[in-house]
């Protein structure tokens, strides 16, 4: 019996071993290497982590990565909560709405960032600067300027919230009405409704959501990739962005593969810090 499992498993097995442990052993060991994906890799021992500490474009993709992070996650969920909630009343055309609202977390990111660059331009064509037009305002140039280059690509990230917005919305109809109507029998307001019922209640449901965004926002890279390649001065050097100019770009496949081992280490520390704090503010019904 164990046979035929392991048969039909074998081509999930294989693909496992061949392209994801497989490659995650190997960039432990590169990590180690001085290699530039075409020669004999040469043993260094821990000078790539060394050289980690002097490396200001290393702190600066830090800085941005966690400026980011700290910006759009917590914003993010507060929309993505808030279209959820708004989405579940009983209003008409909910489910048109619904499907709106979900749309753009179909379009290929890629797609997406081709057309956020056209609607940040920062010339009078931007779109987002004709709309400043017409209330007598000069907009910013955007993606071309280190002050603004960044906040332009934080807005962009509140255009997909379709599936945390999603499985909000699926937690949020799980709640028994029976508690919000034995909450309005003593009283309570819609305020109170939700800080005692909606929120506890839900509260699974955002650290999931949380702990998913949280290792994304870590590795946020293809906007940055295509709309402005980390620039203008290295206002939009996310970490991952970094970490694949520095292989791909510089060749220092050993250097890279040490950088992305820094990453797995900081997304783990950053969920374990996650799982750590919802033992007080996650309750399990």
């Amino acid at each position: 019996m164990w046979r035929k499992a392991l048969a039909f498993l074998s081509p999930w097995l294989i693909g496992l071993v061949l392209f994801l442990i497989g490659p995650i052993l190997a960039s432990l060991v590169l990590s180690f290497t001085q290699y530039d994906g075409i020669g004999q890799a040469q043993f260094l021992g821990l000078a790539n982590y060394a050289e980690m500490l002097g490396d200001k474009t290393l702190i600066a993709s830090l800085q941005v990565t966690l400026i980011f992070a700290l910006v759009s996650l917590p914003l993010g969920t507060v929309i993505a909560l808030t279209m959820a909630i708004l989405l579940n009343q009983k209003i008409s055309g909910r489910s048109f709405y619904r499907a709106c609202l979900y749309l753009p977390s179909v379009v290929p990111i890629v797609a997406s960032s081709v057309a956020w660059t056209w609607i940040f331009k920062g010339d009078e064509t931007g779109l987002i600067n004709q709309a400043l037009n017409l209330i007598g305002l000069d907009g910013p140039l955007w993606l071309a300027d280190p002050h603004w280059a960044l906040p332009a690509l934080i807005i962009m990230s509140f255009w997909a919230l379709g599936n945390p917005m999603l499985i909000y919305l699926a937690g949020l109809q799980n709640i028994p009405q029976s508690l919000y109507e034995s909450a309005e029998i003593d009283g309570a307001n819609e305020l109170e409704k939700f800080w005692h019922i909606t929120l506890p209640i839900l509260s699974p449901t955002m650290f999931f959501n949380i702990v998913i965004g949280i290792i994304q926002v870590f590795q946020y890279f293809v906007p940055a990739y295509v709309m402005t390649s980390g620039g203008p001065q290295n206002s939009t050097m996310f970490y991952s962005l970094y970490t694949y100019q520095t292989a791909f770009d510089d060749f220092r496949m050993g250097y890279a593969s040490a950088l992305a081992w820094l990453l797995f280490l900081i997304v783990v520390s950053a969920s374990a810090l996650a799982f750590y704090s919802s033992k007080k503010l996650v309750h399990y019904s």
